[in-house]
């Protein structure tokens, strides 16, 4: 006589309202992962700007490392300047290089690095941080066309996607503030804040 048994399987997914499908257990554990490691790319970012601490910025013309010298941000250096002014190439480059240093495109670009780094790593705002991640990576790939290694896609495009994914499949929910915030009247009356 055959024994039948009965497993039960935790779903993948879950159904929160009646637009929205999360995922849980191990999916939903990686996806927060993720979100935190996207977090801490753009964080860093504008640490290292802000600072000058020689993982990207602070080498003068000549390649001597100056941290915390006149690259960083907080003393005067611009961290759209050298990239925009002598990296862009391609269609946009007219563009770019007259943005390149301007006072407004270097706070834009720090507050945005920092705005969308807090609200990955913490898990709040997602909608809001992925659109303006989205935006800001695909800004990013257009300062040089065509991708230097593959004619069509690059990291900063796949970075793009990655983010309108957390932010689609709420990521913010799991290790973050996301499902605490939700339930706030006004996360509930603008649900772009979610």
């Amino acid at each position: 006589m055959a024994v039948i048994q009965e497993h039960h399987v935790t779903p993948a997914v879950s159904t929160g309202s009646a637009d929205e499908t999360r995922p849980t257990g191990m999916a939903a554990k990686t996806l927060a992962v993720l979100r935190i490691a996207f977090g801490i790319t753009f964080l860093w970012a504008f640490v290292d700007k802000l600072l000058a601490l020689g993982f990207h910025t602070g080498y003068d013309q000549a390649g001597t490392l100056d941290r915390f010298g006149d690259a960083a941000w907080i003393n005067g250096g611009s961290p759209t300047e050298g990239f925009l002014a002598f990296g862009a190439v391609g269609p946009f480059k007219g563009f770019y290089n007259g943005i390149a240093g301007a006072a407004w495109a270097d706070t834009m670009f720090m507050l945005a690095l920092l705005g969308i780094g807090l609200a990955l790593t913490f898990g709040f705002a997602m909608r809001l941080a992925a659109g303006a991640g989205a935006l800001l990576y695909v800004m990013m790939w257009t300062v040089v066309l065509p991708p230097e290694n593959n004619p069509v896609i690059d990291d900063h495009l796949i970075g793009a996607i990655t983010l309108v994914a957390l932010a689609l499949l709420s990521a913010g929910t799991t290790w973050g503030l996301g499902s605490r915030l939700e339930r706030t009247e006004l996360v509930r009356k603008y649900p772009v804040l979610r």
